[in-house]
């Protein structure tokens, strides 16, 4: 008769044996994802700088040394306001003397048209007399010599004499033709004026250079100038953002470019305010890529007034929508077994028991989540993970298909800046 544990035993061993069996026939428990309808959503995240459309920085053309700086960073400044004074009592004392020559050019001019035409018509007027009164005692001499009343020496006197009267009379009339509106002495004295006026516009326009002023209303942004600094043509004293819309420029990688069109719409949030979101678009695409870098120029402009914590150049997460699906066959990445050719893969959907493989065709996709186009139906169980081949016996164990169900994707790019929009937006 055999002992009592030895029956317990072999009970426990038929048991055991029993369940094993009946595990064989149902299958190893593999977990699964339950296809669905769902909206579907592909971004671009990542980060970018404020700017202004212009920035300009301010310096001077002289060389000289700074008398006042009359500006702060942060100062909102006006068209007009004056940023910075240089030392100008050399460049004052040289305008007047250029205006002073001005004034004597212009006096000499205005000489040569009044008293000057006075003078030499006056004298021409003499010297005609002269020639008259000579020519006159000429031709009284002849006849005396002529008579024998006079010697000959007395006519060669008389010939000279006009000769003299007749050269002074030309001299006369050339001066009074110099003195013309169109005349030698005028034109020179009108060239002599015109330099002097150039030489104190001149001398007003490097006076005016010692005043730098702000070239459009806006702010201030950087100030590198102290009273007392010798300073260079060509040296930054400071660095002004002018008025105009804000601007959010990124670096984005060029893999991402085919997704990224004008006028799309953006989120965005500061690292420092993660709470608060605000609305852009993508303004402009650069048409260059940086060989450099391996990325292309982001532009976006915000859809509403900036806010007020935004500060030049402060580092922003952005998230662009470039695709978007309002109710699609969702399935995760994770369910994809292999890939195809083309937009094509293969997955394992439980059917009577077993993981059967089926090809499928696929649309947009996310990092996370994919739209099924064509080879699933709302409701398959699909097989997650590889450890399971075609035809083998399953039990699917439905799990929640997370963030693919939500349709929520984005592509990172940048790093830190993505961790703030990560929050602020419920990932």
């Amino acid at each position: 008769m055999k002992r009592p544990w030895v029956w317990l035993s072999a009970g426990v061993l038929a048991l055991g044996a029993a369940i094993i069996a009946f595990g064989a026939l149902r299958g190893a428990a593999v977990d699964a994802v339950e296809v669905r309808m769902a909206p579907l959503v592909r971004s671009v995240q990542f980060s970018a700088r404020v700017t202004t459309l212009s920035r300009v920085d301010i310096g001077s053309t002289l060389t000289g040394r700074v008398a006042q700086v009359l500006v702060r960073e942060g100062t909102t400044v006006n068209k007009g306001d004056p940023l910075v004074r240089l030392e100008s009592d050399e460049l004052r004392a040289s305008l007047e003397q250029a205006v002073a020559s001005e004034h004597q050019a212009k006096a000499r001019l205005e000489g040569l048209r009044t008293s000057g035409r006075l003078s030499a018509a006056a004298t021409l007027a003499q010297a005609d007399a002269t020639v008259n009164a000579s020519s006159a005692e000429m031709e009284r001499s002849q006849q005396l010599v002529a008579q024998g009343f006079i010697s000959v020496s007395r006519l060669d006197e008389a010939r000279r004499t006009l000769e003299v009267a007749r050269a002074q009379q030309t001299s006369a009339r050339a001066l009074l033709q110099a003195n013309a509106d169109t005349g030698t002495d005028v034109i020179q004295a009108e060239a002599q004026l015109a330099a002097a006026r150039a030489a104190a516009l001149a001398a007003r326009a490097k006076l005016e250079q010692t005043v730098l002023i702000a070239p459009a209303n806006g702010r201030i942004l950087s100030r590198d100038a102290e009273p007392g600094q010798i300073v260079q043509p060509g040296r930054v004293l400071i660095g002004m953002a002018m008025d105009g819309p804000t601007l959010l420029k990124a670096q984005v990688d060029e893999r991402f470019l085919q997704q990224l069109q004008p006028e799309q719409q953006a989120m965005v949030v500061a690292d420092a305010f993660a709470d608060q979101r605000f609305a852009a678009h993508v303004r402009s695409i650069s048409p260059v890529v940086d060989a450099q870098r391996g990325a292309v120029e982001i532009k976006l402009a915000l859809e509403q007034d900036a806010p007020g914590f935004l500060r030049e150049d402060m580092t922003l997460s952005v998230e662009v929508e470039t695709a978007r699906r309002a109710k699609v066959l969702v399935l995760p990445l994770a369910a994809l077994q292999r890939a195809g050719s083309g937009d094509t893969a293969w997955v394992l959907v439980q059917s009577a028991g077993r993981a059967q493989e089926r090809q499928v065709r696929l649309g947009l996709r996310t990092l996370e989540s994919v739209e099924v186009v064509e080879g699933l139906a709302e409701g398959d169980a699909v097989v997650l993970g590889s450890g399971v081949k075609s035809g083998d016996r399953v039990r699917s164990r439905l799990v929640s298909a997370g963030t693919a169900a939500t349709a929520s994707q984005r592509s990172v790019v940048g790093g830190s800046g993505g961790a703030a929009l990560t929050n602020a937006m419920g990932r």
